[in-house]
């Protein structure tokens, strides 16, 4: 299964988080947005917090944006299950 999210990036955070809102989903990194460590950071914790393998995550749109959209790859039932409950208003 593939899964195909918009998200909004906010580097340079005090910690790496996923937030909630009524609007948005957002996500908090403690990376800079430079040379691409912001992209590098987002991939690693998503890669952590949903146990993912790094290759089955892609940056589609907005390498250099705030507002990204990423593609999640070779998702099984559960973690596309995850992924929608954690990632999607």
């Amino acid at each position: 299964m593939e899964l195909k999210l918009k998200l909004k990036i906010s580097p340079n955070a005090s910690k790496c988080e996923i937030i909630k809102t009524e609007t948005e989903i957002k996500i908090k990194l403690t990376a800079q947005p430079i040379e691409g460590k912001a992209n590098k950071c987002l991939i690693e914790f998503l890669s952590k917090t949903f146990k993912l393998a790094k290759s089955n995550i892609e940056i589609l749109k907005g390498e250099t944006g705030r507002e990204k959209t990423l593609l999640f790859k070779n998702l099984d039932e559960e973690k596309y299950n995850k992924l929608l409950d954690s990632l999607t208003l």
